[in-house]
């Protein structure tokens, strides 16, 4: 174990406190290893430098250029002075501020002619790009001994830029990074010597040599590769093991009987289910059948009909005599799964009722805000047998709740649940339980493969038959206004034809709840009008029963009403007698309301790319064609509006998953889901390496099938096990 010690080396050791420090709470690097895992984000070539024509507003940069001009300007009559330092580098040109004391030494050092290392924080002052008091260093002052070193790192050699803060700049760290290079050679190498070799890869000491102090490019190529692979194949072993131990625990295979509730469920359908949905009950027909817990993940698109997907692989473990349980993040969600599937059943919902099939089951529901004589009769119906199928939010998981026999668990909209409520319903169970999770974020394949690649994945494609097609147009509310009021036509215009429409906004806006936020947020209004709040739901209902909208029939949505308001509202809204519904995004899941075909999403660049898609789909979900509005004020250039113009050209979720991810970078998309994993994933994008993840768990699980225990690979045990601290056990638990 020695030879992993000088990696576990605290960095407070080798570079001294006030350093390490720094480190520990900016960068989040404590130990040697941390820091040696800490990669250049880009390297400069002497000669080459940064163009100061591309530099990006807010952000840290470290820029090579050199001094055209230097000059020392009084203000305040005379009683403080600032110096204005302007660097060219053939393709732009950047101003330097120094103020007050900080003035002397850069006006000494910083002379035309001289060339310089500069870092800072690039603002705008006067519509020119500033750096103000940026920390520098000479690269071709003969006087001090640094200046000497640096020429010496700098000369003909590519320079490492790492990804640095304001209180460390690249070039300390680099300087750090040379205190701890020697310990590369204790690196413990986790890929087995035939992968290794049989792939060609360069040995791991000597690719974290070529990756912080490369002297070519083919160094910094032959160092990525290998460092891809190792984050690849290290995380895929781990969710490779995590597979083989599920594989390995005990289930009830459950078989659907010929003649039983689903042959009644499937004769009563108005309709054929289409390919994809057949294709996809089959594999999950095939998990439910075998021994061992199916855990599988159902990706399909807002209404391409996974509920019912879902719902026959309940009815065939009440088939074969187990109880199915749904869970649901929001109680909204609950009551409308409930409603739509005791409605899909008929008298099949009605097991041991009067007038209920003799092959049917009793379907019940169970939320946190149900009177105690209801749930008290829910409880009994689940621990009797009565009830086949429950359908619940967290409320299911709690103690109180006993199983006659749980089989299946289906999961809606996986990414909000974590790790203790799944296995607090799995041990409900007298063995293991199936598990199915849905989601209808389409999730790229790569994404897939990394963050649920404890799952066996099903896509259904295909929208159902009889769906219609969904017009997107982005209204520039600010450039202009008339279109926004022609939306406010169109949804007058849905309304006379019959139908309804949705308006959604970013935030409620009851302010005892946001008067704190508030506070600050008109702070920020005063100072600058283009960081108003967020849109709100009171005030724009409000507003269009006065204005745009008068006349019609406007009610609200929001998660802060109780439980018993929001379902009156969903209901009427149901049955059509509410024209517009204004919410906030707890309609983004499940709400079905056929006869609604307009949504105009207010502040819509205030949502992300997956979310604008999900809240889309609830429109057109009947045989008239839907229409979706996004408002927005953002500027015509801006990345905001890049994004929205995105959703508006395509319906296609997986397309813009991926653009979503290439814009937000994984960090965001995986969320919290990824939080272990995200220090674990340094050189590897889930979105560019789809061909390293996709051969790096093809070697994982062939490892892992031939040693499950990997007892002949201690180096990958002692890799992993250092992977796998707590965090990261629950990121994958989370899977």
């Amino acid at each position: 174990m020695d030879r992993v010690s000088s990696f576990d080396e605290p960095l407070k050791k080798l570079l001294g406190g006030a350093t390490a420090k720094v480190m520990a709470e900016h960068l989040d690097l404590h130990t040697v290893g941390d820091l040696l895992h800490h990669y250049p984000r880009r390297y400069e070539e002497r000669g080459k430098l940064t163009a100061l024509a591309d530099l990006p507003l807010d952000e840290h940069v470290t820029v090579v250029a050199q001094v055209a001009d230097a000059r020392i300007l009084m203000f305040n009559n005379g009683r403080g002075k600032r110096l204005e330092v302007t660097l060219t580098d053939g393709s732009g040109r950047l101003q330097l501020v120094f103020f007050g004391h900080g003035v002397h030494k850069p006006h000494k050092e910083l002379l035309p002619g001289r060339q310089a290392m500069f870092a800072g924080k690039v603002s705008v002052f006067n519509r020119k790009m500033q750096l103000a008091h940026p920390t520098y260093q000479l690269l071709d002052a003969s006087d001090a001994d640094e200046a000497t070193e640096a020429v010496d790192a700098f000369a003909g050699r590519l320079l490492p830029i790492y990804p640095a803060c304001k209180q460390l700049d690249s070039w300390r760290i680099a300087k750090a990074v040379d205190a701890v290079l020697p310990s590369a050679q204790d690196a413990v190498d986790p890929l087995p010597a035939a992968l290794r070799e049989g792939r060609g890869f360069t040995p791991l000491p000597e690719a974290l040599l070529k990756v912080h102090r490369p002297q070519t490019k083919a160094d910094i190529e032959d160092a990525k590769a290998r460092l891809k692979w190792d984050e690849a194949f290290v995380l895929q072993v781990a969710l490779a093991r995590r597979r083989y131990a599920d594989t390995q625990l005990p289930a009830a295979a459950r078989r659907p009987v010929a003649d039983g509730l689903l042959d009644a469920f499937d004769a009563k359908l108005p309709f054929t289910l289409t390919e994809g949905q057949e294709k996809v009950s089959k594999e999950i027909f095939d998990g439910l059948a075998t021994e061992h817990p199916m855990h599988r993940l159902l990706q399909g698109e807002v209404g391409s009909g996974k509920t019912m997907v879902a719902l026959r692989a309940m009815l065939a473990v009440v088939d074969a005599g187990g109880q199915a349980a749904m869970l649901a993040p929001t109680e909204v969600l609950a009551q409308q799964h409930h409603r739509s599937i005791t409605e899909m059943m008929g008298e099949l919902a009605e097991g041991g009722m009067l007038g209920g099939s003799d092959r049917g089951t009793k379907v019940v529901l169970l939320t946190g805000s149900m009177g105690t004589a209801a749930r008290r009769q829910a409880l009994l119906d689940l621990v009797t047998g009565e009830a086949g199928i429950v359908i619940g939010t967290h409320a299911l998981i709690e103690d109180k709740v006993q199983f006659h026999d749980l089989g299946l668990v289906v999961v809606d909209e996986q990414h909000r649940f974590g790790v203790e409520q799944r296995d607090a319903l799995r041990s409900k169970g007298k063995q293991p339980p199936h598990l199915l999770v849905m989601t209808a974020t389409p999730i790229p394949r790569t994404v897939a493969m990394t963050v649920f690649g404890d799952l066996e994945t099903s896509v259904l494609d295909q929208l159902p038959a009889g769906r219609s097609p969904i017009a997107s147009h982005v209204v520039p509310a600010k450039d202009k206004p008339h279109f926004l009021a022609r939306a406010w036509e169109r949804v007058r215009e849905e309304v006379e034809n019959g139908h309804q429409a949705y308006v959604v906004c970013p935030r409620i806006g009851d302010d005892a709840e946001e008067e704190k936020k508030g506070k600050a947020k008109k702070k920020a209004t005063e100072e600058d009008p283009d960081k108003r709040p967020p849109l709100a739901v009171l005030e724009i209902a409000d507003e269009l029963r006065k204005g745009a909208l008068a006349g019609l029939s406007v009610e609200v949505l929001h998660g802060r009403m109780h439980p018993d308001e929001k379902d009156d509202v969903m209901r009427r809204f149901a049955a059509g007698d509410v024209d517009v519904l204004v919410a906030t995004t707890v309609i983004e899941v499940g709400v079905n309301v056929p006869n609604a075909t307009a949504m105009v999403i207010m502040d819509a660049d205030r949502f992300g790319v997956s979310q604008l898609h999900q809240l889309r789909g609830r429109v057109g979900r009947g045989s008239a064609p839907g229409l979706c509005l996004l408002v927005s004020e953002a500027h015509e250039a801006s990345p905001a509006r890049a994004r929205l113009s995105a959703v508006a050209a395509t319906l296609d979720g997986f397309e813009l998953s991926r653009i979503d991810l290439e814009q937000r970078r994984e960090g965001d998309v995986l969320g919290q889901a990824q939080s272990g994993v995200r220090s674990s994933l340094r050189m590897l994008t889930v979105i560019d390496d789809e061909e390293v993840i996709a051969a790096a768990r093809e070697e994982a699980v062939a490892i892992v099938a031939a040693d499950p225990e990997l007892e002949h690979l201690p180096e990958l045990r002692t890799v992993l096990a250092a992977l796998l601290d707590k965090d990261r056990e629950e990121y994958l638990d989370k899977g």
